[in-house]
């Protein structure tokens, strides 16, 4: 796969597909040299050696670079997976990984990248390809939305929670919380959770009973035979695929977390949670498939999370230092942000999520069909896989 990336230069582009023996050397120089951030903040990943360790636990994936002469300049993963959306079964590729080291960038190399991975999607029979940004990257939504015919399809909002290695969090004593069997909650997720949600896994069995999923708990009043309110929500243990790191912050927020740092036994004993630190390595543990019922269920998220909390918190190895959950932050997603515990500071409500059908041509008479799916998609809820993350 070849394409010309400069006019003013003879060298080509050439696409393939990552080899690890061969690139992982000039693979750590490109994330190094494309860390994500603005002028203010940079968030430095750790992919604990392993380039793949994002795309490794879904069921089909590919990770392509590019070439120009014997430098590796660019790169992008892609993965596959069969999900509800809009009532069907559709096969669905997530794009993510895009880089370009900043010499090569403005020259197309981006694009190639993109139109390569999305003719492999087609090759394995996926419908809609999609990908996440933020709302004020402009290269990114320029590329996407500008020139490869993307649409913004919704906007989550992550949440970001805080965790005191060693401080548990007291549970209200008239709520019950018991975990589900990998069977039990494949079945509750089935039942009252993929009807009314978009992209909602149909192999959420393997996500259930995969390594890094710690576990699914639901969460009721004890006498609930008055109060029919449930919640649940999964685990997923992202500290053990790759870690994060935050660096070049506002000088605020360094003498913020100095502070936070000398007080924090003081903070700990009066109840309260101090800001951990960010600057060196850590882990976060991922909630999904957050979901609760009932005229009294905000109660009950609240304390799920809390129980998830109190998991990091005696985690021996401290390395969750955050709790992170994404929610849609249109439609009910609202009424979950509103249940969710976390920090504003750390949270942020900027995230984008594109969508593209691939063989509008071959499944519907016309895109008319596709913009009416896509419309009626967004009064539902939103499913965050966790391989995505």
């Amino acid at each position: 796969m070849v394409g010309q990336w400069g006019k003013e230069d003879d060298e080509n582009v050439v696409i393939r597909c990552y080899n690890d023996l061969r690139d992982i050397i000039q693979m750590k120089w490109v994330e190094k040299s494309c860390e994500i951030g603005n002028d203010q903040t940079f968030l430095f990943t750790d992919t604990l050696g392993d380039p793949l360790c994002r795309i490794r636990n879904t069921p089909l994936s590919t990770m392509l670079v590019a070439d120009v002469g014997t430098k590796l300049v660019g790169c992008i993963q892609g993965s596959v997976k069969p999900v509800k959306f809009h009532d069907k079964s559709v096969n669905v590729g997530y794009v993510l990984g895009l880089r370009v080291v900043p010499p090569y960038r403005r020259c197309g190399i981006g694009s190639i990248l993109v139109q390569k991975l999305e003719e492999w999607f087609v090759s394995h029979n996926v419908d809609y390809a999609y990908m996440a940004t933020q709302k004020d990257n402009d290269a990114s939504l320029g590329l996407f939305v500008g020139t490869l015919g993307y649409t913004v399809f919704r906007n989550p909002a992550i949440l970001v929670n805080p965790v005191n290695p060693g401080r548990n969090l007291k549970l209200p004593s008239d709520i019950g919380i018991r975990k589900l069997k990998v069977e039990e909650a494949a079945s509750w997720y089935r039942t009252h959770v993929a009807p009314t949600t978009d992209f909602f896994p149909d192999d959420i069995d393997q996500i259930l009973r995969n390594k890094l999923s710690m576990g699914t708990w639901v969460a009721y009043y004890n006498n609930n035979d008055k109060i029919n309110s449930w919640a649940i929500l999964s685990v997923w243990n992202s500290s053990k695929v790759f870690k994060l790191r935050i660096g070049k912050a506002p000088l605020s927020y360094l003498l913020l977390t100095k502070v936070c740092n000398l007080v924090g036994r003081f903070l700990m004993f009066l109840g309260l949670t101090a800001l951990p630190d960010l600057f060196s390595t850590f882990g976060f543990y991922f909630l999904y498939g957050v979901h609760a019922e009932g005229p009294l269920c905000g109660n009950l998220v609240r304390a799920l999370c809390d129980h998830v909390n109190n998991m990091a918190a005696s985690d021996d190895g401290g390395a969750c230092k955050v709790v992170v959950v994404e929610v849609d932050g249109e439609s009910n997603g609202g009424d979950l942000i509103r249940c969710v515990p976390h920090w504003k500071m750390l949270s942020c409500d900027d995230d984008t999520w594109c969508i593209k059908p691939l063989k509008c041509e071959e499944k519907m008479s016309d895109l008319g069909e596709f913009d009416d799916m896509f419309w009626k998609s967004k009064s539902g809820t939103l499913f965050v896989d966790p391989r995505d993350v």
